[in-house]
C-alpha cells in the first residue's frame, strides 16, 4: 500500500511537526536551492585542487555534509536557505547519523525516493528528518 496521507492531513504531521513555521518539514524548492548550493561549492574545489575530479567532487560533498551537519546543524547550504538537520524525536542528530546520510545522498537514487511526510530515504535510514530552522 502506498505511503499517502489522509486528505486533511500535512507532510509531518505523523512525526509530531508543525503545518509550517520552524521545525516544519523543509519545502522542495529550499531543499533543491541547498543541494545546488553545496553540489557546486564541492565542484568549485574540485575544479581548484583536483583540475574536477568527480570522484573528489563527490567526496568533497560528502566530506562537508558530515562535518557540517552535527556542527553547525546542517550543510552550509541547508543554513543559508534555513533549514537544519534533526533526529527524528528532535535534538541533535549526533555523528553516526550525518554519516549514513550522507553517504546515501551521495547515491543519489535513496535521495529521490521520499515518502509522504517528504522524507527521502537517506533520512529514513539514518532517522533523521530535514526542517525549517
Amino acid at each position: 500500500m502506498p505511503d499517502v496521507l489522509p486528505p486533511d492531513s500535512y507532510p509531518g504531521e505523523r512525526l509530531g511537526l508543525p503545518r509550517e513555521g520552524t521545525g516544519s518539514i523543509a519545502t522542495l524548492g529550499r531543499r533543491m536551492g541547498a543541494i545546488a548550493l553545496d553540489w557546486g561549492c564541492a565542484v568549485l574545489i574540485s575544479i581548484a585542487f583536483f583540475a574536477y575530479a568527480p570522484l573528489a567532487t563527490t567526496l568533497i560533498f560528502v566530506i562537508v555534509q558530515v562535518v557540517f551537519i552535527p556542527t553547525i546543524g546542517g550543510s552550509p547550504g541547508h543554513r543559508v536557505f534555513g533549514m537544519r538537520v534533526q533526529r527524528v524525536t528532535g535534538g541533535w542528530p549526533g555523528v553516526w547519523r550525518p554519516i549514513i546520510r550522507s553517504v546515501l545522498l551521495a547515491l543519489v537514487i535513496p535521495a529521490v525516493i521520499w515518502d509522504a511526510d517528504n522524507r527521502g530515504v537517506h533520512d529514513k535510514a539514518a532517522g533523521t528528518v530535514l526542517v525549517r530552522a
